[in-house]
Parts: C-alpha cells; sequence; structure tokens
C-alpha cells in the first residue's frame, strides 16, 4: 500500500465564511484514523473557488502527483452541479479541469446523479487528462454515500486497476452499490 496517495475534497456550501463541520469533513477524517488515507478537504461557493482551489492544488502544492482522487460533493442535477444556485454542466466542468487532472479519479458524491452516455464520459476523460470518472445514479435520500465514498477510497489505495476495484466494491458492499446505483466511467 502506498501511504503517500490522498484525497483532494471540494464540498459545495452555501457560505465558504461559515467554518461547519460538515459529514463529509467528519468522514474523511474517520477514513484517515481507520485507513490512514489522508485528505485535503476544501470548502467552496462558487465556480471562481473550484478554479481557485484546483489552481491552488496544481501550482502550489508540490505533493499534487500524490492525489490520486478529486472528490466533489456538490448538488446538482443529472450531469450538472451547483454551486450559488448556478448550474454548471459537466462539459463547463471538463474545460474548468483541461488537461489538468492526468492519471487523476473525479468522485462524485451522490449530492448529484452522474448519469453519462459513454460520448460524454469519454469527451470528460479526453479533455481532463482523468483516468476515470465515478458517481452514483441515484441522488442523496435517506442513505448518503460517504460510506460507500470511503470502501472505494480505501480500494483505490491499495490498487490501481479500476476493473478490479470496482468488482472488489460490489463484493464487499454489493446492496449499497446497488441500491444507490454506483458507476465508473474509464
Amino acid at each position: 500500500m502506498n501511504s503517500e496517495k490522498f484525497i483532494f475534497c471540494l464540498e459545495a456550501v452555501n457560505d465558504v465564511s461559515e467554518n461547519e463541520n460538515t459529514h463529509v469533513l467528519q468522514s474523511l477524517q474517520q477514513l484517515a484514523m481507520a485507513h490512514q488515507i489522508d485528505s485535503i478537504y476544501k470548502s467552496i461557493d462558487s465556480i471562481e473557488g473550484l478554479e481557485e482551489s484546483l489552481g491552488a492544488l496544481l501550482y502550489d502544492d508540490h505533493n499534487f502527483k500524490n492525489y490520486e482522487i478529486i472528490y466533489l460533493v456538490m448538488p446538482g442535477e443529472p450531469n450538472n452541479i451547483c454551486l450559488n444556485d448556478y448550474y454548471y454542466s459537466l462539459e463547463e466542468i471538463a474545460e474548468v479541469f483541461e488537461g489538468k487532472l492526468k492519471g487523476k479519479m473525479l468522485h462524485f458524491a451522490n449530492a448529484k446523479v452522474l448519469d453519462l452516455e459513454p460520448d460524454e464520459a469519454q469527451y470528460f476523460l479526453d479533455v481532463t487528462g482523468a483516468r476515470a470518472i465515478s458517481g452514483y445514479g441515484r441522488e442523496a435520500g435517506a442513505v448518503n454515500s460517504s460510506m460507500l465514498d470511503n470502501v472505494f477510497f480505501n480500494l483505490c489505495h491499495d490498487d490501481d486497476d479500476v476493473k478490479y476495484i470496482v468488482e472488489e466494491l460490489h463484493q464487499k458492499q454489493y446492496a449499497l452499490c446497488k441500491l444507490l446505483d454506483f458507476r465508473l466511467y474509464y
């Protein structure tokens, strides 16, 4: 296991000036305690905050190559995210991340539905350079995806083969994978 792999989490909040100890932040802390998987957490409330956070990660953090997962916790409609009451399509998000995610996995929590057609997924992967994009076909209702997200992150931390990771995830948490409709595009 490579202990030098990290998760970079961006969570949409109403106002970044209000320091909240969110459920996502608590979940990432539990992941660090249980599996020694470190993460950087940043709350954002605008597309500018998203771009600024990614820029800081890319250009100011010398450990960027060690971030294997960019974890986005953002509400929205299928294949859109909502920041500050404005919707951004995945095509727009791909342009923000253009060429910046080489070899990374982009994972969406179930705060929004991820339902890509094969050509949409391929476009996103080609533009961003990401090796995979994952998320859920069912939006958060009674079940939050953070527990399954953590299992997924732990599997990604231990292995680089996305097919194996998905197979293992389904073996370990089949019912939850089906309930939330886990999806991975590569």
